[in-house]
């Protein structure tokens, strides 16, 4: 933990920290529209089957051609229990006797219809053109994907990337701030991504054609490619991973741009070493992912940080990833959603500043899940409300990921961070994943999916009474100081002892 008296003599929030923020910010907004493009390049528009009398242009229904669309697609496409046409089947022959209006309530026999054998026909009003319209795919690289197979890998792989990225951004923000500055820098991230999912919603209204828009999103990343040479690596993960002299190059770049060139020339090799003996100490043996399990206390914080993660995920996920489960303008909730985001950030810094991490996390987590039960088991008739209570849900589970990243950062251990990081990420992309694989359940119940989404915040507010408080404590940067953890009551409950003691 010594590490930030090294940080407080550069300058823990100067020219240096603000110049990377912007740079990480921006890049967020750039990355971030990528998690979310499937809601525009692989929506499902509405859909039939193809049939005959109706989509073959050299064909018609009776010869003469007077028959209307409506009228052809009545006696074609079966209806469902909601009276409108079946997206998937079709009826084997047309069913004249239909085309009565008294005739619509028809009870059809099971052997009259059959699946889509000769592939949809697509609503193109709102998208000209989605993945789930091709099998043959022509995006940077996915968008020129020659079959859906190659597409899927790209986009695995792209994903990989984005959540890195996130993931590398949260850490290096944490590492380069004082503590009570942490809390900021992690809602600035998250206000940046809010920007990027505003945007994304107003480019994909604009461009309606996929290939086109996964371009558009795609391209920038190249240019930011190219300047992220000037980022600087965190000081304290060169230090803690047994490269002191890259920490203290790059310490003493942080004190120039801050304008404290004076620390920057005193901080010395020796300084340094002096200051950071134990972490130095510390870093001569490796570590890997097995560490992180050795020790009781970081061992413990690792599962229940991960759970809550995965729970707090799934519902995330759960609700910005099934835009059309809300109503047809799936451009306008994109928008909406961003700007809900916004103002739950500032709410969340507030909150993590002046309740804690875990009261904050217990507080967003509940309200979650409780929102999410509550749309679930409204009638369909009350869609305004169900949209309010949506929205409300959205903003109060970006507020509940950013409680969860800004805990998870600062629970592990500088040495190990980034590996614990990236456990703690996996599940979360477990819980993101499984977020739209949980739409399968709704075969036996409409409901299911949705009760898990709000269950599984419940939970994971009981599961972040077992983590301990962090709110303005210094990042533990060996996992020695996270063991200590157990040591310290112990020794503060006899330091107590002994004053009332001697006072005695």
């Amino acid at each position: 933990m010594a590490f930030q008296d090294l940080l407080d003599q550069v300058g823990a929030l100067g020219r240096f920290q603000i110049l990377q923020m912007v740079f990480l910010c921006i890049s967020n907004l750039v990355v971030y529209p990528h998690i979310l493009l499937e809601n525009f390049t692989a929506a499902s528009p509405g859909h039939r089957c193809w049939v005959h009398v109706l989509d073959n242009d050299t064909v018609s229904a009776n010869g003469t051609g007077i028959l209307s669309q409506d009228a052809l697609l009545r006696i074609s496409i079966p209806l469902d229990s909601n009276l409108r046409p079946e997206k998937c089947r079709r009826f084997i022959h047309p069913q004249w006797q239909l085309l009565p209006l008294n005739g619509t309530f028809f009870n059809m026999s099971e052997r009259d219809i059959e699946p889509c054998v000769d592939g949809w026909v697509y609503d193109q009003s709102s998208f000209p053109s989605t993945i789930v319209t091709k099998l043959a795919i022509a995006d940077t690289c996915a968008a020129f994907a020659p079959t859906f197979a190659i597409y899927c890998v790209l986009r695995i792989l792209a994903g990989c990337s984005t959540m890195t990225i996130l993931t590398n951004t949260t850490m290096l923000f944490v590492e380069w701030t004082e503590p009570r500055l942490q809390a900021m820098a992690i809602a600035m991230t998250i206000c940046a991504a809010c920007v990027g999912q505003m945007t994304l919603g107003g480019l994909a209204f604009a461009i309606r054609d996929w290939h086109t828009l996964q371009l558009v999103v795609s391209v920038p990343l190249f240019v930011f490619f190219l300047f992220s040479r000037c980022l600087a690596e965190s000081a304290r993960w060169l230090i803690i991973t047994n490269k002191p002299e890259e920490g203290l190059r790059v310490l003493r770049k942080a004190a120039h741009r801050n304008g404290r060139k004076n620390a920057g020339e005193a901080l010395t090799m020796e300084v340094l070493r002096s200051t950071m003996q134990e972490e130095l100490e510390a870093a001569q043996k490796k570590l890997s992912v097995r560490d992180l399990f050795r020790t009781p206390i970081l061992r413990r914080r690792i599962y229940f940080a991960s759970f809550v993660r995965f729970a707090s995920y799934m519902p995330f996920f759960g609700l910005i990833l099934h835009l059309q489960h809300m109503g047809s303008n799936v451009f306008l909730f994109q928008v909406i959603f961003g700007m809900v985001n916004l103002p739950a950030s500032y709410i969340a810094f507030l909150a993590l500043n002046h309740m804690g991490r875990r009261v904050s996390q217990m507080l967003f987590m509940s309200v979650l899940g409780i929102s999410i039960l509550t749309t679930t088991f409204l009638p369909e008739e009350m869609q305004t409300l169900r949209v309010i209570l949506s929205t409300l849900g959205v903003g109060v589970s970006s507020a509940a990921v950013m409680c969860s990243s800004a805990h998870g950062n600062e629970l592990l251990p500088t040495v190990i961070r980034a590996t614990a990081m990236g456990i703690l990420g996996l599940a979360g992309s477990i819980g993101a994943a499984l977020a739209p694989l949980l739409m399968i359940l709704t075969i036996y119940s409409p409901h299911l999916p949705w009760i898990m989404y709000g269950a599984f915040p419940i939970l994971a507010c009981l599961v972040v009474l077992l983590l301990p408080e962090t709110r303005n404590q210094p990042l533990p940067d060996s996992i020695q100081d996270v063991e200590k953890e157990r040591k310290g009551p112990r020794k503060a409950k006899k330091e107590d002892t002994f004053m009332k003691v001697t006072q005695f």
